[in-house]
């Protein structure tokens, strides 16, 4: 994705002033918000990264739809506005998000699946994820058919596949090695 390096280092940036302030928490409510807001409204996202609109129109357009965010993120859009970076914003809102987390000691677990995670399904997960990190964790599921049954489970660089596809290409390379020699 173009721009995440750049978006990390607004993020970074964000996060600091933001302690600095101890408006973190808020500020991460009003990410959290405008990222749910930039994912449902595409004209938005799209007037965000339209090059012939000036920043300063993007930024009154922003403050007008968040009326309620802190100055920290109004400082930020400011930030973005005079930087003519405001294409950013999602992206430096969702490094913030992961930053913010980290900093809390929570890691976002990313668990694929056929269908959306059961109770039973949930808690042998948890229980794979309490082995691999000694953070608190949030999941988040993804659903891909493709992987036709189990689960693949990513934690930061760390992924645990117990995918029935995996399975298979595992016992295909197992059989393909075997029957060539």
């Amino acid at each position: 994705m173009r721009g995440t390096r750049a978006a990390l280092r607004y993020a970074k940036a964000a996060l600091a002033f933001a302690n600095e302030t101890k408006a973190a928490t808020h500020v991460a409510h009003d990410f959290t918000a405008m990222g749910a807001l930039l994912r449902s409204n595409s004209e938005l996202q799209d007037m965000l990264v339209n090059p012939l609109l000036p920043s300063a129109q993007k930024e009154s357009v922003l403050i007008s739809i968040f009326p309620e965010a802190c100055s920290e993120t109004l400082q930020v859009f400011s930030l973005l506005a005079q930087n003519n970076r405001l294409a950013l914003l999602f992206q430096t809102g969702t490094q913030y998000l992961d930053l913010y987390a980290k900093q809390q000691g929570e890691v976002t677990a990313y668990v694929t699946t056929v269908v959306p995670l059961s109770s039973e399904l949930e808690t042998v997960i948890r229980d794979k994820a309490k082995a691999l990190t000694q953070s608190k964790i949030q999941f988040e599921n993804k659903i891909d058919p493709s992987i036709l049954g189990g689960f693949i489970l990513k934690i930061g660089d760390i992924q645990y596949d117990a995918s029935i596809t995996h399975q298979l290409q595992s016992l295909k390379t197992i059989l393909t090695k075997t029957n060539s020699i």
